[in-house]
């Protein structure tokens, strides 16, 4: 046991703290390598605790969701990953429901419907937790998180606690100012309407989950869209292209490239999934391969969406 373990071991119990911990099999790509340190918190003291002690010792922490939309490296990742477990929600007066950032977006989904407050309902079958939507402002049909959002407890790198109204948070396009700033998110006050019929609020919700398993690769272990659309301001997209990353890597006839067991999805352009035998490697070497394809075709550079951790 190292240093770092036997402080987190003291602190919470040795029975709760991993070291030398595999990570594939808690992502959605199902690769990667291990953490040096894996701790899984109940709740956000726990994660307070946890973020002092490997500031006191020096150590690198990891924030590692609900596993979707990150690629791990397989050689790990250093010092500690701190993967929040459970997570609750709640209402806050009418129209604000706060949810804590482990909960998972289906999660939340369930429960505003189950209680009849709208808003939430065409977010069902989104992959991942509050925490990863509001750090990376999730998208879906032309809706992004942060518009939901009133407001989000944060923790800074140096520990301290702050609230932070959703127009303070530099929502972007698949962007946060927690990307820039390091900030972990404990959780999210959300804007909803109450008194909604239940049923109407399922129906929306089949039907969303209908839609991706129409037009995403569900069957495979993928990490969801590899590459943010291209900027239509800046990228010159072609003419009769629409302006999207899948667009893009179809017309550069890559679709079905395969890197070992890593293959672009024949269904959707910007899915990359694996047969079961992919490496990071392999899927690392398929998306840059991808993207200077359609950088030498049509002068445009992707941009990630997907969070490449450790070291590649």
């Amino acid at each position: 046991m190292n240093t770092l373990s036997a402080a987190l071991a003291a602190a919470f119990g040795a029975e709760r703290i991993h070291t030398d911990a595999p990570l594939a099999p808690l992502t959605t790509f199902k690769v990667g390598g291990p953490a040096d340190v894996l701790f899984e918190p109940a709740n956000s003291d726990e994660i307070m605790r946890a973020l002092s002690i490997a500031r006191a010792m020096g150590q690198p922490v990891t924030m590692l969701g609900g596993g979707s939309n990150v690629l791990v490296s397989g050689r790990g990742v250093r010092g500690l990953v701190i993967r929040p477990r459970g997570g609750a929600v709640h209402a806050v007066g009418d129209h604000l429901v706060r949810a804590d950032a482990a909960l998972t977006i289906n999660g939340l989904v369930r429960w505003t419907i189950n209680r009849g407050y709208a808003g939430l309902e065409a977010w069902a079958g989104t992959p991942g937790t509050v925490g990863g939507a509001v750090y990376g402002n999730a998208h879906w049909q032309g809706t992004n998180f942060g518009d939901l959002i009133e407001s989000v407890r944060l923790v800074t790198p140096e520990g301290k606690l702050l609230q932070a109204p959703a127009d303070r948070l530099e929502f972007a396009y698949d962007y946060s100012r927690l990307k820039r700033t390091g900030e972990i998110v404990l959780w999210a006050a959300l804007r909803v309407t109450p008194g909604a019929d239940p049923a109407p609020l399922r129906l929306v919700a089949r039907q969303s989950l209908a839609f991706r398993k129409q037009t995403q690769p569900l069957e495979s272990p993928s990490a969801g869209c590899i590459f943010m659309n291209p900027d239509p301001l800046r990228d010159r997209i072609p003419e009769g292209v629409a302006p999207s990353a899948g667009a893009l890597v179809d017309r550069a006839g890559l679709k079905g490239l395969r890197v070992g067991g890593a293959r672009v999805s024949p269904a959707h352009a910007n899915f990359v999934i694996s047969d079961g035998t992919a490496t990071a490697d392999d899927i690392k070497t398929l998306i840059e391969q991808c993207r200077a394809a359609v950088k030498d075709q049509f002068g445009i550079v992707l941009r990630d969406e997907i969070i490449c951790v450790g070291e590649f």
